[in-house]
């Protein structure tokens, strides 16, 4: 899968694009260090990342081409990354599932600063209807139709158990969303023209006990070795 860069006639790969986050945080801290210039291979370097990966990625966003042994500007490849992440193209989107997750994605802040704001708040529970939690406004799901004609919003969160996820789904598209970003452990179908971004926990929580019992059993040889 891959994306138009703004700044390239070339395609941006998903994978490239899943680490400019890491990079724009990276380089905010830089900045708040009072770091004014910095070289790919550095970056590659202090992020353990292969240099020649970084360099790339890095051409996709910058605008300027960085200097020899200097590298480029911090704050000039921010604004060029945020401008190709979008963060200063607010999307505003709607969250469907008000349990524990869906409480902690409302609680967070940092959404914005990529270019997403959560207007409003869904659930079945009516203990929730007409609260707020971080300023968000919890409704009743049958409210979805309405508050997204109100809102204009395009975007659909959803973090509900796995038996009701492809149903708010429906629900969801039917109400006029273009994008959906499921944090339900449920395999969602949706038609053409819909942008769907999956984040399924267990698969990460999978991923990384794997490459932990790797650790640990290299660790195990090595001390036998000794």
């Amino acid at each position: 899968m891959e994306a138009e860069c703004g700044n390239s006639k070339e395609a941006i790969s998903v994978a490239t694009l899943r680490r400019m986050p890491t990079y724009l945080r990276y380089l905010k801290i830089a900045r708040e260090k009072g770091v004014e210039n910095v070289s790919s291979v550095t970056m590659a370097k202090d992020l353990n990342l292969n240099s020649v990966q970084v360099k790339k990625d890095i051409g996709f966003a910058s605008k300027v081409p960085g200097k020899p042994k200097i590298g480029f500007n911090v704050a000039e490849l921010i604004a060029d990354i945020e401008e190709l992440l979008g963060c200063y193209n607010i999307k505003d989107a709607v969250l469907v599932g008000v349990g524990k997750l869906g409480k902690t994605l409302l609680s967070y802040n940092g959404f914005k600063n990529f270019g997403l704001n959560v207007v409003a708040a869904f659930d079945e529970n009516p203990m929730l209807w007409n609260t707020e939690i971080n300023g968000k406004v919890i409704y009743p799901v049958s409210k979805i139709p309405d508050i997204l004609k109100q809102s204009g919003a395009k975007m659909g969160i959803i973090a509900v158990p796995k038996s009701a996820a492809q149903e708010v789904c429906d629900k969801l598209v039917s109400s006029g969303v273009k994008g959906i970003w499921n944090f339900a452990a449920a395999h969602l179908n949706v038609p053409d023209g819909i942008a769907l971004k999956n984040e399924d926990l267990a698969a990460s929580l999978a991923i990384l006990s794997q490459q932990l019992t790797e650790i640990l059993r290299n660790e195990q040889l090595g001390a036998a070795k000794k």
